[in-house]
């Protein structure tokens, strides 16, 4: 079945930096667009990023654009989000996800605080 592993959330301080990886299994990475998309607390599901199935095409909120960057490997099975310059509102769990589907992992709590 398809499983979705996310990893590499923290505390850090504002101004920052992390990288969260999805570890991919259950079906054909490399065929499906992906994002990523967090729920801060309190508040509903917050679309991040997309990628395509590919790598070479992206997308962004406007609350990350130039901060965030997406990524995948499909070699690895393995979807990324390079996460620059946290700011305090980037507090939340963030999951990935196929693009057309919810999450359904156990999502990565990120924690942006002094």
């Amino acid at each position: 079945q398809v499983q979705l592993v996310e990893s590499g959330g923290g505390l850090v301080q504002p101004g920052g930096s992390l990288r969260l990886s999805c570890a991919a299994s259950g079906f054909t990475f490399s065929s499906v667009a992906m994002k990523w998309v967090r729920q801060a607390p309190g508040k509903g599901l917050e679309w991040v990023s997309s990628i395509n199935s590919g790598g070479g095409s992206t997308y962004y909120a406007d609350s990350v654009e130039g901060r965030f960057t997406i990524s995948r490997d499909n070699a690895k099975n393995t979807l990324y989000l390079q996460m620059n310059s946290l700011k305090p509102e980037d507090t939340a769990v963030y999951y990935c996800a196929k693009l057309q589907t919810p999450p359904t992992g156990q999502g990565t709590q990120v924690t942006v605080s002094s």
